[in-house]
């Protein structure tokens, strides 16, 4: 969910119905925005706050190489503003020998929730990963959020039970 701008992302944007919501690749006008999401995602999941440049390190990440690193697909909604956003990125599986599409974060504002959103942030997601011909998309959310699990159910996602660790590079 290929260079990242807008002409060359693999998930095109469609022409919503007139007044409808819309999920588009981020642009780098959106950055400053999409850090303000990601810190309420990070505040809504317990977790430490994003670092304080986060707007210009994604943008180094989305737009500063000819392959980024990472996707970022964003919910505006008809008045412009921007609910809610999902990025993702390659990985290789050893297992499989293969390829997927890891989805780092999905987050939408409280009051965007229940609206349709997700699912069209996860449709786009998907999309993703099928024009780079990648196979699956995996992710994971806390054990806490049971609305999040239930919503995953929902599109038929299946869950798959292991515990996540971090390991600090340096010390």
């Amino acid at each position: 969910m290929s260079a990242h701008d807008d002409a060359s992302t693999a998930t095109a944007p469609t022409t919503p119905p007139e007044g409808a919501a819309v999920v588009r690749p981020a642009r780098p006008e959106d950055l400053p925005r999409v850090a303000e999401l990601a810190a309420e995602h990070a505040a809504y999941e317990k977790a430490a706050p994003p670092r304080p440049d986060l707007a210009e390190a994604l943008g180094r990440l989305l737009f500063g190489t000819p392959e980024p690193r990472l996707r970022c697909l964003v919910a505006e909604l008809p008045d412009g503003s921007l609910a809610g956003y999902a990025t993702c990125a390659p990985e290789v599986s050893t297992w499989a020998a293969a390829e997927y599409l890891h989805m780092d974060c999905l987050y939408l504002t409280e009051s965007a929730r229940g609206h349709g959103l997700g699912a069209l942030l996860m449709s786009a997601v998907r999309a993703e990963a099928r024009a780079l011909g990648l196979a699956h998309v995996e992710w994971q959310t806390p054990d806490w959020n049971t609305s999040a699990m239930r919503f995953y159910a929902r599109l038929g996602a299946t869950p798959k039970p292991k515990a996540r660790y971090t390991w600090r590079a340096a010390d």
